[in-house]
């Protein structure tokens, strides 16, 4: 089948992350055209498709860099193994040689290749929108970590993390996970998407293990050396795909120059390369949790009897009752652990009544429960919007909401495999360079689109809930969801992960959602988390609106904290963040697409200009922010 653009993306080796040269940031996404957010039911016309395929069309697709449409046949393609054999999860990572003495060599090759990507998010100029307070629950007071040279990291860990990775200073969760997690002490962290979580656990975790690395590391294989067993030291359990590599990505980037060897595992990575990594030592593994539990039932491959931390990111979507079997043989550690000094890290956007029980399973009596700002919420620099768009309209409400918007990175969600491939077609068929990602994809296939979404050959990606938890994509400017998440799966919850995909670290993004009558059971929720925000409410969701000086209620069950802990603590704040001064980046080309958008006397949208000019106008505002043109065939 088609997926939405030709030639593969660069290779996962030489450019592990795709093409080069990726503007910073839109730190100003420009909302859609007034006229959009005016659009309800049947007011939404198609827009006019004359000389789409004529040769007029032909040659302005090849002036702007498109070529000849090109179907990927992808049961070909997986078996050659396209321009990148290799995996995500095979990516380099430092390998220790006992030569080195007590201090490791810089390697000039592989410091660019994990820490040259220009794709990497990088603080945005919006930071101070993250001051949130941060509440703790503990045994004592936490001192906060205001600085990283003062937080007492490692000198390997506190060089990569501020020299290599130029991390400026901790945000509001790592000031206060970091110190919890270097004096020994289980912790649950509830934080914002994109707040900095991940760093959070692993800048403590890994510091902490540097010191003891001659001690424990686990046993490498030498070269063309027979292999040996994987004994980790560090267990990361994450819900998705995706989001394994990305961690996998962040570890081997703060393991560089340490002892301290990453693999990950997850579904869809051939078993046997899988086990090859696994064969060649391991001290830290990040796992998704199927391909974990198979993993443990290969005791010649894998021990777990030295773990020492077990570490669950986006903790709350691994409580599904589909995932309790694989979740309850990952929390009791398999086969018998060696050493009782175990510590368990949780780590969520949200904290449900599930994941307080799981804690108090598992977590010693002083585990400290670490929230910034409430549980479940968003920040303001998201903008929302949500616009009625009739269950027949929304197609062509989506392509008009692209037509009137600059060109910027744009993530595009839907509730199911077969609505994410038909508006990929859609939206393809009129010339938008689009790719999509699904888990009915082959894995190949899915880490092809991301590539391509990462890169900026293919910037506009449709998808289902699997991109929703954790992602950091640099430069999603626009989400938008194109199916609200049902009430009964995922709800609000889903919607607050969706939009948390832009905006993060700083940055300013765009969140756009069509509404209709199938969204009802969502719409209080909806309207709470919009005022919360400082969203503007709909008129046709204005009733549900609190009234001024009423305070919200939430129904997430995020502040139930009745059975959930003794409550030690007193509220602490996060007050130690400055701007970014200097940040570089810009938003997309002004009126890139190039093309009037009017609302006739009936409030129907009409464009302009044909969708050919559309397109052209859209690849060229693309190029001219420093994306790239996307090419086919």
């Amino acid at each position: 089948m088609a997926d939405g653009w030709g030639a593969p993306a660069a290779s996962a080796v030489d450019e592990p992350w795709g093409a080069p040269t990726v503007a910073e940031s839109h730190d100003d996404p420009k909302p859609a055209d007034d006229s959009v957010n005016d659009m309800v039911s049947g007011d939404v016309a198609n827009p006019p498709l004359t000389g789409a395929n004529s040769e007029e069309y032909r040659l302005k697709a090849a002036e702007a860099g498109w070529g000849a449409k090109m179907p990927v046949d992808y049961e070909i393609y997986n078996q050659r193994g396209g321009d990148f054999a290799d995996y995500m999860g095979k990516g380099a990572v430092y390998e220790w040689s006992d030569d080195f003495g007590d201090v490791a060599p810089e390697l000039p090759e592989l410091e660019q290749h994990l820490f040259g990507g220009d794709f990497r998010i990088r603080r945005g100029g919006n930071y101070k929108a993250l001051e949130m307070q941060v509440s703790t629950e503990g045994p004592k007071a936490l001192a906060p970590a205001r600085t990283f040279p003062t937080a007492g990291l490692h000198p390997v860990m506190l060089d990569n993390v501020v020299n290599k990775c130029q991390y400026p200073e901790p945000t509001p969760i790592q000031q206060y996970t970091i110190p919890a997690v270097l004096q020994g002490n289980d912790v649950i962290a509830v934080a914002q998407t994109g707040s900095g979580k991940t760093a959070a656990y692993l800048i403590p975790v890994l510091s902490r293990l540097m010191g003891k690395a001659k001690k424990l590391c686990a046993p490498k294989a030498r070269p063309q050396g027979p292999g040996v067993r994987a004994e980790p030291l560090v267990i990361i359990v994450v819900p998705t795909r995706e989001l394994a590599i990305q961690v996998f990505d962040e570890t081997r980037r703060l393991c560089y120059r340490s002892m301290l060897r990453p693999v990950v595992a997850y579904g869809g990575l051939p078993l046997g390369q899988c086990l090859d990594e696994l064969s060649k030592g391991c001290d830290i593994l990040i796992a998704s949790p199927g391909r974990l539990c198979d993993l443990m039932e290969r005791p010649a491959a894998l021990t777990m009897s030295r773990i020492k931390y077990t570490i669950l990111d986006e903790a709350d979507e691994m409580l599904h009752d589909d995932w309790q079997e694989e979740l309850g043989k990952i929390m009791a550690g398999g086969d018998a652990n060696e050493d009782a000094d175990h510590t368990y890290l949780m780590f969520s956007a949200t904290f449900p009544a599930p994941l307080r029980k799981l804690a108090r399973e598992y977590m010693a009596d002083d585990h400290y429960v670490l929230r910034v700002g409430r549980a479940g919420s968003t920040h303001k620099n998201v903008q929302q919007n949500v616009i009625y768009v009739d269950r027949d309209r929304k197609r062509d409400a989506l392509f008009d909401l692209l037509y009137t918007s600059d060109p910027a990175r744009t993530l595009i969600f839907c509730n199911s495999k077969a609505a994410v491939d038909q508006v990929d077609d859609f939206l393809y068929n009129r010339h938008l360079p689009t790719t999509s990602i699904h888990s009915g994809r082959s894995q190949r296939e899915r880490e092809d689109s991301i590539r391509a979404f990462r890169s900026g050959k293919a910037p506009i990606l449709i998808a289902t809930g699997i991109s929703s938890r954790g992602w950091d994509v640099a430069n999603i400017a626009h989400v938008i969801n194109y199916d609200l998440p049902s009430a009964m799966h995922g709800g609000i919850n889903e919607y607050v992960h969706r939009i948390g995909r832009t905006a993060r670290m700083g940055h300013k993004g765009l969140a756009t959602s069509f509404y209709n009558d199938r969204d009802e059971e969502l719409a209080q929720a909806l309207v709470n988390v919009l005022t919360e925000s400082g969203s503007d409410i709909p008129e046709f969701l204005a009733h549900l609106q609190p009234e001024e000086g009423t305070a919200i209620a939430f129904d997430d069950d995020s502040e139930d904290e009745a059975e959930g802990g003794a409550g030690f603590g007193a509220a602490e704040d996060g007050d130690g963040m400055d701007a970014a001064a200097g940040e570089t980046g810009g938003s997309g080309a002004e009126s890139a697409w190039g093309v009037a958008a009017t609302v006739g006397n009936d409030g129907a949208f009409a464009a302009d200009a044909d969708t050919t000019a559309a397109a052209s106008a859209w690849i060229a505002g693309w190029d001219s922010d420093g994306q790239g043109l996307i090419k086919h065939g």
